[in-house]
């Protein structure tokens, strides 16, 4: 390629970019979807059918519930969740074991199955990331003997899911610190943070300093949430939070979660969220 043929291709090149910029069709670096349960509708097909309402672009799938433990695991659960993704239009954009709050992890032999169950299952789906919850029950603060039991298990199951390609996110009230010394603990790249910026607020942590802390590389996913508020509408800064999450690199997957006041239409709500949030993060 001469010099001339140089030149002309670097302006066509840029003259494309240029009407992708002024079409609105620049691919973001950032996704955004919404936990089942939020939409009101764990584990449902229908999930997928109000996220295409709200114009999101994924649902974060519970994969199990209390009423169906199976969840997932069960085939005929599997395609039922599989189709209404393909129907709808609307990916899976990732699976979280909620139920870990009811029967933790750290003591309780169904949950070591459950999350070992959930990684073939996140395979099959296409899925990348499975939260962890570690609360109520699960809850992990000042219990050392819980932390240990919980980095013994994962040391177990990290293997599988790294061969994978799934990665396993821990979101609990730990600090940032603690947060590392679990991960660095178990010694594997398929174990991250799930991070959740209200609850590290009302956990009494620094969420700036944290996100610093932990960068981009520990972080698999984010939860988007002030609960019982709208996005904007709460305590949370999240213009400044927006810019930390840029300052970082973080990309990816972002997901609503309890971000809506009682007794509201979930759609109108969500889109009010999308909204804001596409302001911040330029999708």
């Amino acid at each position: 390629m001469n010099r001339r043929q140089a030149i002309k291709k670097s302006a066509l090149l840029f003259g494309a970019a240029a009407r992708l910029e002024m079409s609105g069709v620049v691919k973001s670096a950032f996704k955004l979807g919404a936990c089942d349960w939020s939409l009101g509708k764990t584990l449902s097909p229908d999930a997928f059918d109000i996220a295409r309402k709200i114009g999101l672009q994924g649902v974060q799938v519970s994969y199990n519930a209390s009423k169906d433990p199976t969840g997932l695991s069960d085939p005929k659960t599997l395609e039922i969740i599989r189709q209404a993704s393909k129907d709808s239009g609307v990916k899976i954009s990732s699976l979280a074991i909620g139920e870990l709050n009811r029967v933790p992890y750290k003591s309780d032999p169904r949950a070591e199955e459950w999350v070992l169950k959930s990684i073939d299952t996140a395979k099959e789906l296409g899925a990348k990331v499975i939260l962890l919850a570690f609360f109520s029950e699960g809850d992990l603060r000042n219990d050392l003997q819980g932390q240990k039991a919980v980095i013994d298990k994962l040391k177990k199951a990290a293997p599988h899911a790294e061969k994978l390609g799934i990665t396993l996110g821990i979101e609990s009230y730990l600090t940032a610190q603690e947060h590392i010394d679990i991960i660095e603990r178990v010694g594997s790249k398929s174990v991250k943070v799930y991070y959740d910026f209200r609850n590290a607020t009302d956990a009494g942590n620094d969420v700036f300093k944290e996100l610093k802390m932990l960068g981009k590389d520990r972080i698999c996913e984010l939860h988007m949430k002030e609960n019982g508020q709208r996005l904007g509408e709460g305590t949370l800064d999240w213009p400044e939070i927006a810019k930390a999450i840029k300052d970082i690199g973080y990309e990816g997957w972002m997901q609503l979660e309890w971000a809506s006041p009682k007794d509201v239409d979930i759609v109108t709500c969500y889109q009010h969220n999308k909204e804001y949030l596409g302001k911040l993060f330029q999708f």
